[in-house]
């Protein structure tokens, strides 16, 4: 990589063990990358205690849930998006995440397998999304969940979609959002920004896959890109849900998190906004290090306060 880049001293060692990602071929990819997670990872192990874990039929589409079993009133929930550039990933490869929110925060997590690009391109993808989300309203006596605090939760790519899903509910009038978390989201498919043009080698992510992944999402889309295809494109961000949006220092989408970040505060919409210094796109796989202990507890301070955790 060129030039150097001035990682965190925790993560740089350990950038050299990191998987390949090309998206080239997503079936591939998504092959590396299970092959990865089952080899260890760094973080392999998946914390099930506490929790009651099932499987739902949303319509067609799959909805994995986690719910703690010592809580009996109603609690808060996100719909947990998984990343992956819109083409890799899954409900199985961020398990150990969505269980680790649900039982840190005594929250019902849904996280949902929407479908993935290229084969199945916009609004496949976000279509899913809005399905669970519905679903997870309509059945939110079954688990406990206070349909007043539902928020949505995403990184990457789960991020963008995440952000379109509040898009999508504010103009359509969809199930209501009371929290968007926004971690390094993947929003803006014009390639234009300082850091896409700039980070054309970084770990895990860099411009040649950005590229890929919105030439894969979008397939045979022509003429304006919808902004809930890519939510940047959003000219009014007014009466959005309040926000959380993070960004690492060398990510291609860096500062397509900070514009839309800043935008939401500029439209009056609650937002928190933070950069998180020697990291890149995915160092939070890295789970000992200092700076990803930092940005998961800053994690759960903003899921707290959005969601209304007041014990």
């Amino acid at each position: 990589m060129s030039p150097p880049y001035a990682f965190d001293p925790d993560l740089a060692p350990l950038v050299p063990l990191l998987p390949e990602v090309d998206i080239a071929d997503p079936v591939a990819a998504r092959a590396a990358i299970a092959d990865f997670a089952a080899a260890g990872g760094f973080d392999a192990a998946v914390d099930r205690s506490g929790l009651e874990i099932s499987d739902h039929d949303a319509s067609g589409v799959l909805v994995r849930v986690y719910r703690p079993i010592d809580r009996t009133e109603a609690r808060p929930g996100v719909l947990y998006i998984h990343g992956g550039g819109f083409v890799i990933g899954s409900i199985e490869t961020e398990e150990a995440n969505a269980a680790t929110l649900a039982r840190d925060l005594g929250i019902v997590v849904a996280s949902v397998e929407y479908r993935l690009a290229p084969e199945h391109p916009y609004p496949a993808g976000l279509d899913d999304c809005t399905v669970a989300l519905g679903w997870l309203h309509a059945h939110a006596e079954d688990f406990g969940l206070d349909p007043a605090r539902v928020g949505v939760y995403g990184q990457s790519a789960g991020g963008g979609l995440a952000a379109a899903l509040a898009l999508r509910g504010r103009d359509r009038g969809g199930p209501p959002i009371c929290f968007q978390f926004l971690g390094i989201p993947e929003l803006d498919d014009r390639l234009d920004t300082p850091s896409m043009r700039a980070f054309v080698d970084t770990p895990l992510w860099s411009r040649p896959n950005a590229v890929l992944s919105w030439r894969h999402y979008l397939g045979a889309l022509e003429g304006d890109v919808p902004y809930d295809a890519a939510p940047a494109r959003a000219v009014d961000l007014a009466g959005l849900p309040p926000a959380y949006v993070c960004a690492m220092e060398f990510d291609p989408l860096r500062d397509e998190a900070i514009d839309y970040g800043r935008r939401l505060l500029a439209a009056g919409v609650p937002t928190e906004l933070h950069v998180f210094p020697g990291t890149f796109h995915g160092s939070s796989f890295v789970a000992d290090a200092s700076i990803t202990q930092r940005i998961h507890g800053e994690e759960l301070v903003a899921l707290r306060r959005g969601l209304g955790i007041t014990e």
